[in-house]
């Protein structure tokens, strides 16, 4: 049986996506993303009133995949194993929208209602991620205390959000992004427990190392 054709809205957003992700979103215009999907951009408006509608879609979608995967397991303790979920869920998320990333200072400056969204998203997300932490803690994999728990989440939440304009900074900002530059950069989070390692979690952790672990000459 044919699978069913993808609805006109879904087009766009698919569409006005893949247009961010590649040219940056200060460069793609809603005649852009029409005549990129062969629509009018009367049939465009239909479904979505300005681009920062059709940007406030991607946002949620972002914000729900990453609400979605970055919890706690209930009922038993967490893993090296989860670690590495949690990591390589990150880097999909994150490359997947790389768009937020890049111009995410501009997006917020320009949208009232997305910048309020965000901070509430990354409150979320900085209270999970210390619930994570506390969890590896607990679990035996690192050793800390509620301080430096606090100070890593933290400390993580600065690498994860300003990666990508780092990249775009130091490589330019008309150079394609690719996946292994983003790899480097959960990398560096990980490289942030280096020092809290228990021995006992030290070897599996070694190697979630080497294999996020991307040369720097390849990155920059």
């Amino acid at each position: 049986m044919a699978s069913a054709p993808i609805k006109t809205r879904e087009r766009i957003i698919q569409g006005s996506l893949e247009l961010f992700n590649a040219q940056g979103e200060r460069s793609v215009t809603t005649n852009h993303i029409a005549a990129h999907l062969g629509i009018s951009p009367g049939n465009l408006y239909y479904y979505f009133r300005n681009k920062q509608a059709i940007i406030a879609e991607l946002f949620g979608q972002y914000e729900q995949r990453v609400d979605q995967f970055l919890r706690v397991p209930a009922g038993r303790a967490l893993t090296v194993e989860d670690k590495t979920f949690y990591l390589e869920a990150l880097l999909a998320a994150m490359w997947h929208y790389r768009f937020l990333h890049r111009d995410l200072e501009h997006l917020l400056e320009s949208d009232s209602g997305l910048a309020q969204g965000y901070r509430l998203f990354a409150q979320r997300c900085m209270i999970s991620a210390q619930g994570l932490y506390q969890g590896f803690v607990e679990a035996g994999i690192l050793l800390m205390n509620s301080a430096q728990v606090e100070a890593l989440t933290l400390n993580s939440w600065i690498i994860l959000t300003s990666w990508v304009r780092f990249l775009c900074t130091s490589r330019g900002d008309s150079v394609e992004l690719n996946e292994e530059q983003l790899r480097r950069g959960i990398y560096q989070v990980l490289a942030l427990e280096s020092g809290f390692i228990s021995e006992a979690a030290r070897p599996a952790v070694q190697a979630l190392h080497e294999k996020l672990y991307v040369p720097l000459e390849r990155v920059i």
